[in-house]
């Protein structure tokens, strides 16, 4: 069973790898995408306009759970992520094979745009198809070991993108890279999805959705079911919010603070990018040990305790990081950043242990799809937004990190009241 897990573990991270490296590579090239789509008199504008684009493609994954989570639950899991993967890839290759505003005016970011949507339905199915299938797998004794190998592998994802940009940027250069170099990270998408697709179509489907459906016991309506089921629907309720505090910490760890360094710090994109790679390098291996840790210890004590500390540093820590800006220290912003990765670790990597356990199995995929496309998506996503709308409107470098502290406060608040400890739950 070990080797066969072990397969099943990176035939199920692999999606997470593309659909995270995606997005990176948009997160991180924000600033030059910007110009390339959203050329304005004000540098600062453009820059929101770019990350509303990414944020309105976040915002569909709600309904693209609801979609893809229907097909889970009622035809199969496997089924279901196979398409997802098929989707974001597409997405990302054409975003790279994209004209220019300067080519063809505003069709340009239309089409940005269109693809952002389309790849968001997807990547609203992909997590929680992934983690689903390998926790109906996993021994309940680890589970939480298992189900961090998702969640890490979207730090990996980032990682494997700010690779692709340093590499790229040697190879062509900053100003070639500015001009079409952008391009050839989004259409290295190919080559996972190609690899994605080749290992999961040697995957079955789970024993516990396939017992399900022997038996005839699969929803026929799980989007409704989801929200008709009083019990189901305050573990929904729950989990939203569980997602929401952990997934801004993340954004604030993992996203907002490469936008944060270049349009805000002018730090450049090279000196940036070699910051976020090494502080991801070194953060990745803590998503599984406290995924681990929640098998012990469970998985409330850590997101919580996790929400905590997110609530009490990020603002410290992004003030130090301003200081350490001007010349850039590049270990200092390194070590930094990479306690900011440490603390979404903690939160990270129990989550999705917790959802798997908290919803029934034939609403699973649904409800946890569509509990972290609320939380993650659109609250966690909209960080992007939000966090530099706030800055640009008060003035304030820091005060988008207003949003950051307070989710996860309510986080906090929520979780100690409301949250059940899910750990040695049985899947059923």
């Amino acid at each position: 069973m070990g080797t066969s897990l072990r397969f099943m573990a990176a035939a199920s991270a692999i999606g997470s790898i593309i659909e995270w490296y995606d997005l990176f590579v948009y997160g991180s090239l924000v600033v030059v995408l910007s110009r390339v789509f959203f050329p304005t008199p004000n540098p600062s504008l453009s820059v929101l306009l770019s990350l509303a684009a990414f944020v309105a493609g976040a915002a569909v994954r709600p309904l693209g759970g609801a979609l893809f989570g229907r097909i889970g639950d009622m035809a199969g899991r496997k089924r279901a992520f196979l398409l997802t993967v098929v989707v974001m890839g597409f997405g990302a290759v054409m975003t790279g094979l994209l004209p220019t505003y300067a080519a063809i005016g505003v069709a340009a970011p239309v089409l940005l745009l269109t693809l952002r949507l389309v790849q968001g339905l997807a990547l609203g199915g992909e997590f929680g198809g992934a983690t689903v299938y390998l926790a109906e797998h996993a021994p309940q004794s680890s589970r939480g070991f298992w189900t961090s190998l998702v969640q890490a592998s979207g730090t990996l994802g980032l990682l494997f993108a700010s690779g692709a940009v340093l590499a790229t940027t040697a190879v062509v250069g900053e100003a070639a890279f500015v001009q079409w170099g952008w391009r050839i990270p989004f259409l290295f998408s190919l080559v996972l999805v190609v690899v994605a697709l080749a290992m999961r179509l040697k995957l079955t489907e789970t024993p516990l959705f396939t017992e399900l459906a022997e038996k005839k016991m699969t929803s026929d309506a799980p989007v409704r079911e989801s929200f008709g089921n009083r019990v189901n629907l305050k573990s929904l309720a729950v989990a939203m919010a569980v997602v929401a505090g952990s997934s801004v910490i993340w954004h604030t760890a993992q996203f907002y603070s490469s936008v944060f360094m270049q349009a805000t710090l002018k730090i450049s994109l090279s000196d940036s990018t070699l910051v976020t790679f090494a502080a991801l390098a070194l953060g990745s291996p803590f998503f599984v040990l406290f995924g681990r840790l929640s098998d012990r210890f469970g998985r409330k004590k850590l997101i919580l305790f996790g929400n905590l500390l997110g609530a009490l540093l990020i603002l410290p820590i992004y003030v130090a990081m301003s200081f350490s800006a001007h010349p850039p220290a590049l270990p200092v912003l390194a070590a930094l950043s990479f306690s900011l990765v440490l603390v979404s670790a903690m939160v990270y990597g129990p989550l999705g242990a917790y959802l798997v356990e908290s919803f029934p199995t034939r609403l699973r995929y649904t409800s946890f799809a569509i509990a972290y496309g609320v939380g993650s998506g659109d609250i966690g996503d909209g960080t992007l937004l939000i966090a530099p709308a706030l800055a640009f409107v008060t003035g304030n470098i820091f005060a988008g990190l207003a949003w950051s502290v307070s989710v996860p406060l309510l986080t906090l608040a929520v979780g100690a009241l409301f949250m059940r400890e899910t750990r040695g739950t049985a899947l059923g």
